[in-house]
């Protein structure tokens, strides 16, 4: 049987200590990304707003990510000035990064959300739900014949994979790369890529802006439901408004299919993790989910609650970052014009000014202001997309396989930047816990 301390080794306090005094994102031991909450820990009580060697800032207490997030004409999302260096300033993945929604500022960032909110409406992610219900019992059906698998390649991946696919109206037999492009793609946003991170994200841009040329090309012809059809609808832009550039809409469908995909993909493996990781938390949800009987508010409930807590304790993505635009304090700490600034959502999420008991993994847990998702005017456009993808997901496979295990120790993304693992094997078993 799989450990706890095989999927989450624990770091001593010294070791903690020593990782924080040299704090440098550009050299990471491997234990800290097994395991990087000590040392956030250890942060945010020795130099919360911490100056690395190469005189970026990196922050770890909740209240001063608020502060950035809240302050978006002082701190700017535009990556141009830090990604030319970073990428070449010539290349696929400065290109894509500058452009998509995530890394603009107001107005391009203003133009490309509205157009995506448009087709995430309340009744259109509703509308969801019955189709994701049945792609989660299919992968459960099959998971069951096989008597178990992968809970990341035969479960996680493949869910977020098929309702970004369908929103942007990628044909099904299309979609077999979707997932090592995006993997290519966002792991080049590691504080310090490889040659070969560098390599195969550029190769990978290239290779969705080729497919994505014609997908479009198609969409023109036959335009899709834009109230339904995220393509289409950002491919018509708003009537009577602003349409995107060529370049600004298919740089943003890749950031859709990758930001849809890695986040969510790590949302429902760590949450599935984690019940194997606290099985009294595990049995507590599952025992709450009977008591919610058919009551199918009551169930949505307490499955929003263990989401978050699942995003909260273990958030797929760890770090953000900003640039001052003009010179300003943070947390005490004098910033000139052009500083760079790295939010630390993963030390947030455990900050004790924010959170009781924060190092507690507690499915319970109400009132829960974590930052997985950011906050103001970045916060992820699909957080409700999301959420109903986390619930449907980890609520099924529960209850399906409420004794499931692990067979083997999972294998960790090793990225600061995106949590999750590459690899879980599993054993299924089915019945009353």
């Amino acid at each position: 049987m799989v450990t706890p301390d095989q999927i989450t080794p624990p770091m001593k306090p010294a070791r903690a200590r020593e990782i924080a005094a040299a704090f440098d994102l550009r050299a990471l031991p491997a234990d800290f990304l097994a395991n990087p909450y000590p040392v956030y820990a250890a942060l945010r009580e020795t130099e919360p707003v911490r100056r690395m060697p190469d005189g970026s800032l990196f922050l770890t207490r909740h209240a001063d990510l608020m502060a950035v997030y809240r302050d978006a004409a002082v701190f700017s999302s535009d990556k141009h000035v830090e990604f030319a260096p970073k990428y070449g300033a010539d290349s696929p993945l400065y290109e894509h990064h500058t452009t998509s929604l995530v890394f603009n500022d107001p107005p391009l960032h203003t133009r490309v959300r509205r157009l995506i909110m448009g087709a995430l409406t309340r009744r259109a992610i509703a509308d969801m739900e019955p189709g994701l219900v049945r792609l989660v019992d299919h992968l459960l059906d099959r998971i069951e014949a096989q008597g178990g698998g992968d809970l990341i390649e035969d479960f996680a991946a493949a869910i977020p994979v098929e309702i970004i696919g369908n929103l942007l109206g990628v044909p099904h037999e299309h979609r077999g790369p979707l997932r090592d492009w995006s993997l290519a793609i966002l792991g080049a946003l590691e504080p310090v890529p490889t040659p070969e991170q560098h390599a195969a994200g550029n190769r990978s841009v290239t290779e969705m802006l080729d497919y994505l040329k014609r997908l479009v090309a198609e969409r023109r012809k036959a335009p899709g439901d834009p109230e339904r059809d995220v393509l289409t609808r950002l491919i018509q832009g708003e009537v009577g408004g602003e349409t995107l550039s060529e370049v600004e809409l298919l740089q943003n469908c890749i950031f859709l299919l990758n930001a849809g995909h890695e986040t969510t993909t790590n949302l429902i493996g760590n949450g599935l993790i984690l019940m194997q990781e606290f099985p009294t938390q595990r049995k507590q949800l599952l025992a709450d989910l009977r008591a919610a009987g058919g009551d199918e508010a009551a169930r949505e409930q307490v499955m929003t609650l263990a989401v978050d807590e699942c995003l909260r304790f273990e958030s797929s993505n760890q770090l953000g970052n900003r640039r001052a635009l003009r010179a300003s304090t943070l947390g005490g700490v004098d910033l000139p014009a052009g500083a760079l600034v790295t939010l630390c959502i993963g030390a947030a999420n455990r900050d004790p000014a924010a959170f009781a008991q924060p190092e507690v993994f507690d499915l319970r847990r109400e009132g829960n202001r974590h930052l997985a998702f950011g906050f103001g005017i970045h916060q992820c456009a699909g957080l409700s997309l999301a959420r109903l993808e986390g619930r449907v997901a980890i609520g099924r496979f529960l209850q399906r396989f409420p004794r499931f295990e692990l067979s083997a120790p999972p294998v960790r993304g090793g990225r600061a930047r995106f949590r999750g693992f590459l690899s879980a094997p599993f054993s299924a078993s089915v019945g009353v816990d």
